[in-house]
This record gives structure tokens, C-alpha cells and sequence, in this order.
């Protein structure tokens, strides 16, 4: 059993919804069905009434509840309790942040905060969307770096979370300089010589991005899989290595760009703008975190980023 069965459980029972819930943990929602479905082959019982619309709990389902988010809260008490006896960070603010941006994005911004603001003593915590997400939704950073669009937002309570928008960010098609000058390798390709193609995984935030701008296309385009993997860096490593095109936020291939070692593979219709987005708890009151806040108000180095 994984605690994020448990999780998904609780979401679907308060939503009443497979695809809102999905759409909550960032997960496709076949990836959500196989969960809850995975949850209930452990317990030995079904736990939702799929034979109703809207989606409702079964009896066993409904006893299940209670027990199910006290053992999630007991886990995440034993886990913050855990994390207590770790040397504490001293003045260092601990940032939240998704691996794409935590390898490209991140360390530009700090370098021009640092400009401005002066030393900012850092703690990075890289992961997934979902799993930075939950590590600023249980307190444990003080700020959340992410990615937003509107088609796929990270839903924080407005009232308890505040936002501000550092900027946009492209995801745009890239192939290797030397298929520069080879018709088959833009977009949109050709039926009959595709393009190989190196793909994010089913769960990632920029497959999503990526499936936006294919979903649109038209003509659609010809493509054919090589490569798959959730991480924007492994695609870059592979693209620079002559095995096909990726899409990747501009920002992941800045001096690539700059050193001519990968081209465009398609105009704007094939790309896609996110926007940056920094979040930080309304309750955290350290007076570093609020003295690098007002700074980003009053510089004008962000904007109040719109409710999520």
C-alpha cells in the first residue's frame, strides 16, 4: 500500500469526481483510476460505486474514510516530527521547486535577485509538481516555485496562499544543430519520414504542455517515438546527442541556443507560453521570507499573480 493511494481516496471522496481529483493530485486520469483501483485490490473491497453518476463511496468506502485521513495525518505528523531533528536551516530560505526549474529557471532568477536584493542564503528542494506542491502545502519550504497555465493550474487556496508572477517561459520544439538544414526534421514532418521525437512521461507537468501543442496542430504532426523520460534534462542530453527533437522551456537550453548547438524545429504555432509563478503560506511570518516578498512587490520584479 503507498500513502498516496490514501491520498487519492480522500481527494475522490471530497471531490466526488475522477477527473477533478486527477486534475488535484496532477496526474492523468487513467493514472488515478489505476490507484484507486490498486487501493482497492490491497483492501480486498471496492471502496467506490461505479455504477452511479456522480461518482459516490460505497459502505465499505464510507467506513474506510475516517480511518484512511488519520492515517494520513499521523504519516505526515510522523514525517514533520522526523524532519524536526534535521539541523535546522538557520536564515536560509527553503525553496520548493520542480526539476525543470530548478536546473534552468532557478538559478538565473537567484543570480538577479542577488543583484538587487542582496545574498539570499538557499535550501533547494527539487521533486516532481506534485511532490513540491505538498511539501509547501504541509509547511515544510517557505516558498514554492512553479510553472502555470491555465489549462493545467496548481490549485492553492487563495486565502491561505498568496502568488506572484516572475515572469513567462516558452516551451518551444529544439533539434540539433546538424539536422538543421534537414526538411524531414521540422514540424510538422512528413507521413512518410517522421520525425523521431523524445517524449516526457505520461505523469509530467510538460508532457501536458507538450500534448496542448500537438493536440492543436494542424496540420498534425508526424512523429516517432525514440525516447521517453520525465525529466527535461535527460531530453536535453539525448537532443545533444543527435537522437531526435524535444520540447523544452526556452530557459532549459538558454546557452545551447547561444552556442548554436540547437536550432528551432518549428514556428510559434508549435510552442506554448507558461507563466512562473512563486508562491509562499500566508502564515509564514519569518521576516526574511517577508523582506524578499516585499521586495519582489515593490521592485517591480513581479506581479500579484491571479488567484489559482
Amino acid at each position: 500500500m503507498e500513502l498516496k493511494w490514501l491520498e487519492d481516496f480522500l481527494s475522490l471522496a471530497e471531490t466526488g469526481s475522477f477527473s477533478r481529483s486527477a486534475e488535484q493530485r496532477h496526474v492523468t486520469q487513467s493514472a488515478f483510476s489505476r490507484r484507486i483501483r490498486a487501493l482497492e485490490a490491497w483492501l480486498g473491497v471496492a471502496v467506490v460505486d461505479r455504477s452511479t453518476y456522480p461518482t459516490r463511496l460505497t459502505a465499505a468506502g464510507e467506513a474506510f474514510k475516517g480511518p484512511a485521513a488519520d492515517l494520513v495525518s499521523r504519516l505526515h505528523a510522523a514525517r514533520t516530527l522526523a524532519r524536526g531533528q534535521q539541523p535546522a536551516a538557520g536564515d536560509a530560505l527553503v525553496f520548493a521547486v520542480p526539476h525543470t526549474l530548478a536546473f534552468a529557471f532557478f538559478p538565473a532568477w537567484l543570480g538577479r535577485l542577488k543583484r538587487t536584493f542582496g545574498e539570499v542564503p538557499t535550501r533547494l528542494m527539487a521533486g516532481n509538481v506534485h511532490d513540491v506542491v505538498t511539501t509547501l502545502v504541509e509547511g515544510g519550504c517557505d516558498l514554492l516555485l512553479c510553472y502555470h497555465h491555465p489549462s493545467h493550474p496548481v490549485w492553492l487556496d487563495p486565502a491561505r496562499f498568496e502568488g506572484l508572477s516572475l515572469g513567462v517561459e516558452q516551451v518551444r520544439p529544439f533539434i540539433p544543430r546538424q539536422m538543421a538544414d534537414n526538411p524531414r526534421w521540422q514540424l510538422p514532418g512528413r507521413p512518410d519520414a517522421p520525425i523521431p521525437f523524445l517524449r516526457y512521461g505520461p505523469n509530467t507537468y510538460l508532457r501536458r504542455m507538450t500534448d496542448i501543442i500537438l493536440d492543436r496542430a494542424s496540420p498534425p504532426a508526424e512523429l516517432a517515438l525514440q525516447y521517453e523520460s520525465d525529466m527535461a534534462e535527460s531530453l536535453k542530453a539525448m537532443l545533444l546527442a543527435g537522437h531526435g527533437l524535444a520540447f523544452l522551456p526556452t530557459s532549459a537550453v538558454a546557452r545551447e541556443l547561444e552556442r548554436g548547438e540547437v536550432v528551432s524545429g518549428g514556428g510559434a504555432a508549435w510552442s506554448l507560453q507558461m507563466e512562473v509563478r512563486l508562491y509562499r503560506d500566508r502564515a509564514n511570518m519569518r521576516p526574511g521570507l517577508l523582506r524578499l516578498w516585499q521586495h519582489l512587490i515593490t521592485a517591480g520584479a513581479a506581479d500579484k499573480a491571479p488567484d489559482a
